[in-house]
């Protein structure tokens, strides 16, 4: 099972998703005994690629949030002393 193949959400696939849609309306009847199988693996690898890049931008962007959290702890108990 994948996510919705919206384009929009996953620019980086953009191109193997249309493979795949396209496949899918060229071959009905064989999407189901497996002729798109080799786009559906690319697929799923382009997804685990991609949010592997999510998930390290998050991190980073929660490291920024935690620093400056921090940071105004420390300066309010400064105000506070």
């Amino acid at each position: 099972m994948h996510p919705p193949l919206t384009l929009h959400r996953h620019p980086l696939c953009a191109d193997i998703i249309e493979e795949f849609q396209k496949c899918h309306t060229d071959h009905p009847l064989g999407k189901f005994l497996g002729q798109c199988t080799e786009l559906k693996v690319k697929l799923d690898r382009c997804f685990r690629q991609e949010k592997a890049i999510k998930r390290k931008a998050n991190f980073e962007q929660s490291k920024k949030l935690k620093e400056r959290l921090q940071a105004y702890r420390k300066e309010t108990a400064e105000m506070q002393s």
